[in-house]
């Protein structure tokens, strides 16, 4: 597996954990949504599963350590 694939993995819970809460937040805080709140929040809980390997897999290269060569050069 690349070191990509490993930060992926590694940042999948907690991205896992913003968008769920994202969603329930916004289910349980509008008045018109918390009446069918108990098919919303499956509704959040799958779609948080689903999305969560794309976002981590998007943030995963902006966590890796640059060289310090191309980190001095930037000063």
């Amino acid at each position: 597996m690349t070191t990509r694939a490993y930060i992926a993995f590694a940042l999948a819970l907690m991205v896992n954990a913003v968008v769920f809460g994202a969603g329930a937040i916004t289910v349980l805080s509008v008045p018109a949504l918390s009446g069918i709140a108990s098919y919303l929040l499956p509704a959040i809980i799958a779609l948080s599963v689903i999305i969560t390997p794309f976002i981590s897999w998007h943030l995963a290269p902006n966590l890796r350590t640059r060289p310090a060569r191309t980190i001095l050069r930037q000063r």
